[in-house]
């Protein structure tokens, strides 16, 4: 069996720093909770960047050169670049730009449109950190994750322009087929790589009726051999989905983008502790972990000599 890669999504554009305080938010906060990941057993770090003044999610690329570049320098890890963006705001181009400027080894690309809901965190939070974190989460009652045909088009021929790999986002059962027209169309190389991402409001929810069927799902679209895929427990499902998809195969991410928490009522500290966590479950389960190197080739990337940062 393949060896089982661990990836940490540091930061997200999901929670507000008034949630944790250990929520990285400056940019060398955010480059040193990737290499910590790194060092304590992930192969890859999914990175999004905010303003170091107050928290906010932003496409700053100075930023997101500047922690790629300190990460390069300092492990090994495969560096996953959020290309969502705001696409209410956003253009493709825009949104792009994370591939088209650093040219990673390996980008998120969302397998179709969602209703994306953060709105009823707000009603959780007695007091706010910063002035613009309510109201970013009660606009997202009216907020569309748009991801059309066309600008799915758009992303996949960019990232195989510049070598990159995609990485799909997977919310709801209708990504799979719409990423396997794509694969019809002769657009997509496989293995295709899935992240399931479960438990948003608006997608599918953390369950494992729920992960069984996409798995099922996406043997049947691609061929069980021709796609590779790791899953997303967002909250406090994270580290119970992961022990589950760890045992039918699968690969796992972690990381304080998705769940704030290390256990029932005990906060992360930071993204590598939730990476220790879920490599020890790994372990118990005998499942070796995949080192960056080893994740290169089951994944088929190009390699870290040929990115642009």
């Amino acid at each position: 069996m393949k060896k089982t890669i661990i990836t940490a999504a540091i930061t997200g554009a999901i929670h507000i720093p008034s949630q944790s305080k250990y929520l990285p938010i400056a940019p060398d906060e955010i480059a040193d909770e990737s290499i910590a990941a790194c060092k304590a057993g992930a192969a890859v770090a999914h990175i999004h960047v905010r303003d170091p003044k107050d928290g906010r999610p932003t496409p700053d690329m100075e930023l997101f050169r500047y922690v790629c570049k300190k990460v390069k320098e300092n492990c090994d890890v495969i560096l996953c670049l959020t290309t969502g963006g705001d696409p209410t705001t956003m253009t493709i181009e825009q949104r792009l730009l994370p591939v088209t400027e650093l040219q990673p080894e390996v980008a998120s690309l969302n397998g179709g449109s969602l209703n994306f809901a953060l709105h009823p965190l707000a009603e959780r939070i007695e007091e706010y950190r910063f002035n613009w974190e309510k109201e970013y989460l009660l606009k997202t009652e009216n907020n569309i994750h748009n991801n059309t045909f066309y600008s799915m088009r758009k992303y996949i021929d960019t990232f195989y322009n510049v070598g990159t790999k995609p990485e799909f986002e997977v919310y709801e059962i209708g990504h799979i087929n719409n990423i396997a027209y794509f694969v019809k169309q002769g657009k997509i190389k496989a293995p295709v790589y899935l992240q399931f991402v479960l438990g948003v409001l608006g997608g599918m929810q953390a369950t494992v009726e729920n992960l069984i069927y996409l798995v099922s799902t996406a043997e049947k679209a691609f061929g069980k051999d021709s796609f590779i895929w790791s899953v997303v427990g967002a909250g406090k499902q994270q580290m119970s989905l992961g022990a589950v998809a760890l045992a039918m195969g699968g690969h796992v991410r972690v990381g304080l983008e998705d769940s704030i928490w290390l256990s029932k009522g005990e906060k992360a500290k930071s993204n590598a502790q939730q990476v220790e966590k879920i490599v020890r479950i790994a372990k118990e389960l005998s499942k070796e972990v995949a080192t960056a190197d080893e994740a290169r080739a089951i994944l088929g990337v190009k390699g870290l000599d040929m990115v642009a940062f």
